[in-house]
């Protein structure tokens, strides 16, 4: 009798575009629980790396508020279509805790975003999180304001 047949192995070329960010990721199958406006293999990512820090959170006020804020970025960087609300708010808790002027924001999401969750994870064993978090912050609120070429202008010391 002959062996079963093996399942078919992943394309090695597959990928999956997040439509919140524009990350281009390896897919990880529906079964992720997802962020709406994200991909799966985007919220798994941004699971993922976040994960240490959360567990730390309820013990550590800085991972605390560094998981704070990455919440934010993240729900800025990937809008839900059922809660136009939810920018605005995620915008508000960034410009706050990021120490920012008030100033206008796009009613769209930008074109294009500087940085993203595959950014941050991807110089995570050469930079700590905390600061790659606030780098990404700092860089989507700039996104969202059309000011990223000047941060010096735009912002005060987050700690």
């Amino acid at each position: 009798m002959p062996p079963p047949p093996l399942p078919d192995a992943p394309d090695p070329d597959a990928t999956e575009v997040c439509p919140g960010c524009g990350a281009v990721l390896a897919p990880v199958g529906d079964d992720v629980d997802t962020h709406p406006g994200a991909s799966p293999s985007c919220a798994r990512l941004f699971e993922v790396t976040l994960r240490g820090l959360r567990e730390e959170a309820a013990t550590d006020l800085p991972s605390a508020a560094t998981t704070r804020l990455a919440d934010a970025v993240y729900d800025a960087q990937h809008p839900d279509p059922g809660r136009p609300e939810q920018v605005s708010a995620a915008l508000d808790r960034l410009a706050a805790d990021l120490g920012a002027r008030p100033g206008g924001r796009r009613t769209q999401p930008p074109p294009g975003w500087t940085t993203t969750i595959a950014d941050v994870a991807a110089d995570l064993d050469v930079i700590d999180l905390g600061v790659l978090v606030d780098s990404w912050a700092r860089a989507v609120l700039g996104d969202w304001t059309g000011a990223a070429a000047d941060p010096a202008t735009r912002y005060g010391s987050h700690r």
